[in-house]
């Protein structure tokens, strides 16, 4: 599944690219995981604006409105001058006066929604829980480490639920707990101030690192013009079970936690 940084990827491939761009055209195939919930034809006419990222949504700002969209499980987008005709997995098709923006989306689980702005439902229904963003001044320490002293679930499992954090998908937490040299069993509510200081640094770092090397790529993402991802070439614990830890040569273990994989080193990680 595309984490923050497969979406940041995504973002800066396109953003600058569209900016003042006006709508000609919207398509929409297959149905996706929500409706557009507005007809395609409204859209034609509209200029975009920006596009921010929130969490793993992008947020097109229109001059009317905003297109909110989710990469699902295995989508990932296209933005180019002339694309081929729509294949059997290309479900939205934005046509602007600077190019096709293109959803393709194998397990039709992403969506593109209209909302009129930030306040009306469907953007608070997606929007409205999410936790901090790690990239950028808004990831405040002080909050993240009240927010994990209210917890007491695994530090894992609180990484991954977003309303601390958001973004801290599975490959990045197992990698920012083992930068912080945290057990990632331990219960959130009992990490202390030092600890907390090693892991907010820790995620930071390690979403940052996943940005500047195009995200990871294990099965599906690719970026906007289709390339691949390489953070994962270089992950110190995940996927690397059994293999010797790259600190200390203890075979790096794995876990089930929330039935997702999780690995680490017993030996830089005691606690």
């Amino acid at each position: 599944m595309p984490e923050l940084p497969e979406v940041e990827v995504t973002r800066l491939g396109f953003a600058d690219r569209i900016a003042g761009a006006h709508i000609d055209a919207v398509r929409v195939g297959k149905p996706l995981r929500w409706a557009l919930a507005v007809e395609p034809d409204a859209l034609v006419g509209r200029t975009v604006h920006s596009v921010r990222r929130r969490g793993k949504y992008l947020l097109v700002d229109l001059d009317a409105g905003l297109l909110l969209m989710h990469l699902g499980m295995s989508g990932s987008l296209r933005f180019d001058a002339s694309l081929p005709a729509p294949g059997a997995h290309d479900h939205f098709d934005l046509v602007t006066s600077r190019g096709t923006l293109r959803l393709n989306d194998p397990r039709r689980f992403g969506a593109v929604v209209y909302a009129e702005d930030e306040a009306a439902p469907w953007a608070v229904k997606l929007l409205g829980g999410l936790g901090m963003e790690p990239l950028g001044d808004a990831f405040d320490f002080e909050r993240f480490h009240s927010g994990l002293r209210r917890r007491r679930a695994p530090i894992k499992q609180v990484l991954l639920a977003g309303d601390v954090v958001v973004g801290v998908g599975n490959i990045y937490a197992s990698e920012a707990l083992f930068l912080a040299g945290i057990r990632p069993t331990l219960s959130a509510s009992r990490i202390s101030r030092p600890r907390a200081v090693r892991l907010h640094a820790a995620v930071r770092e390690i979403l940052a690192r996943a940005v500047e090397r195009g995200g990871s790529t294990l099965r599906d993402f690719s970026n906007i013009d289709g390339q691949s991802g390489y953070f994962q070439l270089e992950a110190t614990v995940y996927g690397r079970a059994g293999e010797p830890c790259k600190v200390c040569a203890t075979p790096i273990r794995q876990m089930r936690q929330g039935q997702r994989s999780t690995y680490f080193c017993a030996k830089c990680q005691k606690y």
